[in-house]
């Protein structure tokens, strides 16, 4: 049996938490939910498990979100199990959150089971736990408690619904109350605080050239080549397997009873892993009977009967031998099939975007939703170079969309998303269709984004604006300067339907409280919101079938203030124009002067790039559609 191990990326603020039993390769249907004790699934073989000389693939799951890597960094997002990378915060994790007092976490929510903490931890305990024992800010815990809750699959109409319960919230108070409802599995939540030690900084690494702990590092981003050389954690699949598998001992002591434990917290040849524990390993790990096979929770792989044997399940004591369980895990686990690297490698090529005379760069676009489940759907975008490519399109919708090295563009990808990451891109902008967990950047200079988002942070950008409307805080995370942030300013006709389809709502509204978690030098001018009077409505510049016509939520006052203002100094300029009593041969100097002038200024601010790459490309080298 071959475990995959799917931690595709991750902000690890956030993963997809929910076990689900997902469709296989090509199979884009719901997945069915799968229970503790429940029904195991039926194989093409037996009734009760794969036919024989069949190996299990078990692969990491972790959501395609970004790591919560806090020394601080937050969580990928991705939504499931898959998008660890988008929920993940990339930042170094708080040293609270080592293996030592995790350990002791584990063992005390066990003790105040009556009182909100096992199986499922509720805020109001997490906040004692957090704010008084770890000495966590409010904010900081909060911050972790609710990018874990987000990975939890919901229904966009549940979504929509606790939007609208905290914008009917007047006070501080109300909304703590509020908080105070919801709740997490804690076995799972442990897991998600521990796999923050993924961006965590290592002295001796960093000396020996593995690792260098600069936010700006040229090296930590891949090439996105079909072999991937790539260093930074939060893309490489590489790095994900390899860590679960360095800490796969610490990551199941994690999840033992406490009386499976040494007094220095450590298991013994004899301990034993209840199935609880293995249910919430399911939130890292997934896999398949058979390479092309349908996928799996870790759990259900492991209640299988000829599995029995080798991961040490007993029926008589519903337990794992640990030393079996870890011993089987080793032996099966193996890369991400639906991860960065597998679409790099074997991903159906896109021919979205055309090569520009004269450059010696070659787009690269490639997908895997041909063959991934509903829940792995990925796009990888990379070296788009001056030129405008837009796209609606099935491929797009519910899909983790990766940018990387594009240069002078201008991006449209008007669909509804999973999540989205963009790195090491210059001087381009980026509209985007509405993002329902993550929008990540890094290492990015002189970017423009324009989107409707569950969440927003940033790491290493110099100089880019940030156009938003979303439900959270935006997190500042390190190496940020001149960061600008400003009301989300544009719609496209079925922006509202997908952001229903998202589940993603007008109010609350955080543009404009972003939140710095990691403070460099204390330096609290790294950002600034747009003044109104350097503000300018956006025009998508395409035509789509659609009701909406409006931005939705409409403009903060001071802004639409600024936009009235402006409009009637062209009322004022056109009268004067008019009331000049211009001859003929006069109105056509003064057109001419005018079309200059406009002209000089299109080339001053670089918008005549932008116009000039709305023209179709010749008929030969036309964007595919897909």
């Amino acid at each position: 049996m071959i475990l995959h191990v799917s931690v595709v990326r991750g902000l690890a603020l956030a993963r997809c938490v929910r076990r689900r039993v997902r469709g296989g390769p090509g199979e884009l249907g719901a997945a069915a939910r799968g229970e503790v004790g429940g029904a195991a699934p039926a194989f093409a073989g037996t009734a009760h498990g794969p036919a024989p000389g069949r190996r299990a693939y078990i692969y990491m799951s972790i959501p395609v979100c970004r790591l919560l890597a806090f020394h601080v960094e937050l969580i990928w997002s991705a939504n499931t199990s898959k998008s660890l990378t988008n929920h993940r915060l990339c930042v170094p994790p708080p040293s609270k959150f080592s293996l030592h007092y995790l350990r002791k976490i584990s063992t005390y929510v066990r003790t105040r089971a009556t009182e909100g903490a096992y199986p499922r931890l509720y805020w109001s305990t997490w906040r004692h736990i957090a704010c008084g024992k770890l000495q966590l800010a409010k904010d900081l815990a909060w911050l972790y408690f609710e990018i874990f809750d987000s990975l939890a699959v919901k229904t966009p109409e549940e979504r929509l619904e606790w939007s609208e319960i905290l914008s009917n919230c007047m006070t501080e108070d109300e909304v703590e109350k509020q908080r105070n409802q919801l709740s997490v599995d804690t076995l799972q939540f442990l897991l998600f605080l521990y796999i923050q030690q993924l961006n965590k900084v290592s002295l001796r690494t960093s000396l020996i050239g593995e690792e260098w702990p600069s936010p700006r590092n040229r090296s930590q981003s891949p090439d996105l080549t079909e072999k991937s050389s790539c260093h930074n954690k939060n893309w490489n699949d590489y790095s994900h397997q390899a860590f679960v598998y360095d800490h796969l001992s610490d990551l199941l002591e994690l999840l033992l009873d406490p009386e499976q434990l040494t007094a220095s917290f450590h298991s013994t040849h004899s301990s034993l892993v209840s199935q609880e524990a293995v249910v919430a390993l399911s939130f890292l790990i997934e896999g398949t009977a058979s390479r092309a096979g349908k996928i799996y929770p870790l759990h259900e792989l492991a209640l299988w009967q000829p599995l029995h044997a080798e991961n040490g399940f007993s029926k008589i004591s519903k337990t794992f031998s640990f030393y079996k369980l870890e011993a089987w895990l080793r032996a099966c686990l193996t890369g991400n099939p639906f991860g960065t690297s597998a679409c790099l490698k074997s991903g159906k090529k896109l021919a979205w975007a055309h090569q520009v005379e004269g450059t010696t760069k070659r787009a690269k676009i490639a997908c895997n939703t041909h063959v991934a489940p509903r829940m792995h759907r990925m796009v990888v975008m990379s070296q788009v170079y001056k030129q405008t490519l837009a796209k609606s399109s099935d491929t797009l919708v519910g899909a983790h969309v990766k940018i990387h090295r594009c240069n002078e563009s201008f991006i449209y990808l008007l669909s509804p998303l999973r999540s989205v990451t963009i790195e090491k891109c210059r001087n381009s902008t980026f509209v985007l269709g509405p993002v329902q967990t993550a929008l990540h950047l890094h290492s990015c200079d002189n970017i423009k984004v324009i989107a409707v988002c569950h969440r927003l942070s940033i790491s290493s950008t110099t100089g880019c604006v940030f156009h938003i409307l979303t439900p959270t805080h935006p997190l500042i995370l390190s190496g940020n300067q001149t960061v600008t942030f400003a009301p989300f300013h544009t719609h496209y006709p079925m922006l509202e339907d997908h952001m229903a389809r998202t589940g993603l709502a007008t109010v609350p509204n955080y543009w404009d409280k972003p939140m710095v978690v990691c403070r460099e030098n204390s330096d609290t001018s790294v950002f600034r919101l747009l003044p109104p009077c350097e503000f300018y409505i956006f025009i998508i510049p395409f035509e789509m079938e659609g009701d909406t016509t409006e931005i939705p939520g409409g403009l903060p006052s001071a802004y639409q203030k600024a936009l009235g203002q402006r409009e009637q100094k062209i009322q004022i300029w056109q009268k004067i124009v008019k009331e000049a009593r211009l001859t003929k041969d006069q109105r056509k100097q003064f057109q001419v002067l005018v079309e200059n002038k406009f002209y000089e200024w299109l080339i001053h601010t670089g918008h005549r790039q932008q116009l000039d790459s709305l023209v179709p490309p010749a008929a030969g080298s036309k964007q595919a559609a897909g």
